[in-house]
Formats: structure tokens, C-alpha cells, sequence
């Protein structure tokens, strides 16, 4: 049974279950009904962070244009268009026991793909989540639904694993950013 998370809480992934090391991160996501004429193209992505919060290089950037960490930790399973149909609607697998010592934390964001001339935000998405499942016995071990917080802003920290005391732990985040995957990318370090 998966642990169901509000934004804030954290939770251990591999105490009780040490040998995890294949993760499914789920992301899904519906629009509201809107008549603006363009779909909306929500993008999942993951940024390997040291310790300072930042990539050590623009290669700890895992999105739609690179799609595979070099460690083959991470890797992004593929970008969505439109939303469009039933359960998760991008994809990325994490390898645990490949993640370089460096990397303290992965941060999994979704942004909107060229919000700003499309005219849309987080404010006409409902029904978003993250969820982590093992990839080994298909149990679903975190939920996380976002909740309608959002109005204007067009990126969202959305959770992240992170390594304590030789643990990984997710965190439920829920933070919001306007400017999209740019204001994303300096803010984790990614030359823009």
C-alpha cells in the first residue's frame, strides 16, 4: 500500500527495504477545460543536484533533449505532447545503486512548454501527481497529489529523492516558480 504525502512530508524509501533500487517516477496531470487553442505540453524532468542544491555540470539535466543520465541512474522515458489518455503521462527511471555519490538529490520538476505564447499555467492544470513505484515488484510505494495550489506559474518543483544517512527518502514538495523551465534551470545551476 503506498504512503499518500501532502506537500512538506517526508518518507524513507529504502529503510525498511534496503535492497530498493529500480524506481518508477510517475508524473500525470489534467487540463482543465480550455479553449485557447493550443495543447498544453507539460514536461517532466530531473535535475541531479550536489550538495550546494545545484548540477555539478548541464549534463545532471535530465529532460526531453537529453534523455539518459551518463551514470544511467536516471533516465527520462520520453516526452508527451499532449496529456492526452489514462495513468502516468511522462515517465523517468532511477537506478538507485547508479546515482554518482556527487548527486545528493534528484529534484523532479514539470514545466510548461512555451507557456508564456500559449497563455497557460498551473492555475488551468488539475489532478497532477508524482508517485514512485519499484520497478521490480510494480508496488506503488509514494503518492503525492499536488492539489489545485497553483494559479499563474508555469514550473513546479514538484518532489525529490534525496540521500540521509545512507537512506533515500522522498520529499513532497509542491513549489511553484512563474518563468518555466528557464527560471527551473538557473535555479538549480543549469546554463541557460
Amino acid at each position: 500500500m503506498a504512503v499518500n504525502l501532502s506537500k512538506g512530508q517526508k518518507v524513507s524509501l529504502t529503510k525498511g527495504n534496503p535492497s530498493l533500487s529500480k524506481l518508477i517516477v510517475g508524473l500525470g496531470w489534467d487540463v482543465n477545460k480550455y479553449d485557447g487553442g493550443a495543447d498544453f505540453d507539460l514536461d517532466a524532468a530531473a535535475f541531479l543536484l550536489s550538495g550546494s542544491g545545484k548540477v555539478a555540470t548541464d549534463k545532471d539535466f535530465i529532460f526531453y533533449g537529453e534523455l539518459k543520465h551518463s551514470s544511467g541512474g536516471v533516465e527520462h522515458m520520453g516526452d508527451n505532447l499532449t496529456g492526452e489518455g489514462e495513468g502516468d503521462d511522462e515517465v523517468i527511471k532511477v537506478d538507485l545503486s547508479l546515482i554518482p555519490p556527487s548527486v545528493e538529490k534528484i529534484a523532479f520538476t514539470v514545466t510548461i512548454y512555451d507557456a508564456d505564447v500559449r497563455k497557460q499555467n498551473f492555475g488551468q492544470v488539475s489532478n497532477s501527481y508524482i508517485h514512485i513505484i519499484d520497478e521490480v515488484s510494480h508496488t506503488e510505494l509514494v503518492r503525492f497529489d499536488l492539489g489545485e495550489d497553483f494559479s499563474i506559474e508555469t514550473a513546479v518543483v514538484v518532489g525529490e529523492l534525496y540521500r540521509n544517512n545512507g537512506e533515500w527518502k522522498f520529499n513532497a514538495i509542491g513549489s511553484g516558480f512563474a518563468g518555466g523551465l528557464e527560471a527551473l534551470c538557473r535555479n538549480f545551476g543549469v546554463n541557460v
